[in-house]
């Protein structure tokens, strides 16, 4: 009997890292979660992109930015799972222009607009993520969101190829770009308007203090856990539900803002979300109304046969 040959043996080799097993509760703002079945970590785009190219057909691929707006079950992440880092994060700015590679913290792009008095991205501030996930779901907050700044964006398709998309090519809408799920981002080029830093660094504190005041942020959580209803707040319908506190296991709706799912310190990945379904029922119950999920849901549960065992370190 001939031994079965692991899912790392059958991939490309790579200039980045490859890992089997590594942790990923380490890496999301949850800290909850299983481990990848193997992560990779590219070194550059050309490196992506031949990855991609040689990966054998049928093997799942994910994309894994700071882990902010996600929920990684506790089964963990068959498959593999691919982690954009220093080589990614690069941003550049030119006259009112900012290019931001799909790793660069969103708050880091806006500092580097006021740094070059490039106003019109300070909300980006306020969005705990990176580039590459604000162009996937075109995040906003605090009056604005990508499509309102974006000018274009590099992504990797999963037969290597290299694609530039427009505006029109991103297909934005509420909280959702048209790109295939399965692209990859590499960076994207914003615009902003001339702006005198001072003023840009009032607002950057103005949101500041609004995010301290009204949100958990440095509680473990994973941003705002459901969309807001056309015409309607998910968090007043979450309170009008009386779910402001409820808790399962180790995980709690933040009495805070209600919109917010928390671990309060040994919450698993199926605590946090049954409490985000008993939610969505008790909300549906008393105003009809049918939350989606904001938060991105992925993985295995623990008692899955593709359950993955950890085995190294991230």
């Amino acid at each position: 009997m001939t031994r079965q040959s692991t899912l790392l043996e059958r991939l490309p080799a790579v200039r980045g890292r490859l890992s089997e097993g590594a942790s990923l509760a380490k890496v999301t703002w949850f800290r909850v979660g299983g481990p990848a079945e193997v992560l990779f970590k590219p070194a550059d785009v050309a490196d992506l992109q031949a990855f991609l190219a040689g990966c054998p057909k049928g093997v799942g691929i994910t994309v894994l930015g700071v882990g902010s707006n996600l929920l990684v079950r506790d089964g963990g992440i068959p498959g593999v799972v691919i982690r954009l880092g220093r080589a990614f994060a690069e941003i550049r700015t030119d006259g009112q222009r900012v290019y931001a590679g799909a790793a660069a913290l969103d708050l880091n792009v806006a500092l580097a607009a006021r740094g070059a008095g490039i106003a019109g991205l300070e909300f980006l501030s306020g969005i705990p993520g990176t580039m590459g996930g604000a162009c996937r779901m075109n995040a906003g907050a605090y009056g604005s969101d990508l499509a309102a700044v974006f000018v274009s964006a590099t992504a990797v398709d999963r037969t290597g190829t290299l694609h530039r998309l427009d505006k029109d090519g991103m297909g934005f809408t509420y909280r959702h770009s048209a790109v295939p799920e399965d692209w990859i981002f590499c960076g994207a080029e914003l615009v902003g308007h001339a702006g005198d830093p001072a003023v840009i660094q009032q607002r950057l504190n103005e949101i500041q203090a609004a995010r301290e005041e009204s949100q958990p942020v440095r509680a473990r959580t994973g941003g705002s856990t459901f969309v807001n209803p056309t015409g309607q707040k998910a968090w007043a319908l979450v309170d009008q539900a009386g779910c402001r506190g409820l808790t399962v296991g180790g995980a709690m709706v933040s009495e805070k803002h209600c919109n917010f799912l928390i671990n309060t310190g040994a919450a698993t990945a199926t605590d946090i979300e049954t409490l985000g379904e008993t939610v969505r029922r008790r909300v549906k119950e008393t105003s009809g109304v049918e939350l989606a999920w904001e938060i991105k849901r992925i993985g295995v549960p623990a008692d899955s046969s593709l359950a993955i065992a950890p085995k190294s370190e991230a």
